[in-house]
């Protein structure tokens, strides 16, 4: 599977759903998949669930910059809280939360062949914090997902 573009076609349901059902089970506000493209170091928003609109689909960040960026850089989970003002850096520097609105979010790295090319992300917009549970199902999540990426290509 190619991940260049953001069509959505039968065999990317799998990974729409998985947005969907981690939103349902964790009642959160915003859930999105990022993947590192398969023709250079670039990391885009390819799939989102609670999405308030489309502008997650024009997201591209280098590797290393952005949440999807740094999480698949350095291969550790990442967690913002009170965004913007609880930050490292600008706030143009996380588009994601920009464009989705998001004050707290947790961000996990996800394994494509042994090789970090992706990122599961979980956000709220209220005042909400992502509790250390959620965090777990998170993880959860995102090894599930894994599994199903690994799986079809």
């Amino acid at each position: 599977m190619e991940f260049n573009g953001c069509n959505k076609s039968r065999k990317d349901q799998p990974y729409k759903q998985a947005c969907e059902q981690v939103l349902e089970e964790l009642s959160c506000d915003f859930v999105g998949l990022a993947l590192q493209n398969s023709n250079g170091p670039d990391v885009s928003w390819h799939y989102a669930a609670g999405n308030r609109n489309d502008k997650y689909k024009r997201i591209t960040v280098r590797y290393g910059k952005g949440i999807a960026g740094k999480v698949i850089s350095t291969g550790r989970p990442m967690m913002i809280e009170g965004f913007p003002n609880d930050i490292l850096g600008k706030a143009l520097e996380y588009p994601i939360m920009l464009a989705e609105n998001l004050s707290y979010a947790f961000a996990v790295p996800i394994q494509l062949k042994g090789v970090l090319k992706g990122v599961l992300l979980v956000g709220n917009r209220t005042n909400q914090p992502i509790s250390e549970s959620d965090q777990h199902t998170i993880l959860d999540a995102a090894k599930k997902l894994e599994k199903e990426l690994n799986n079809s290509i």
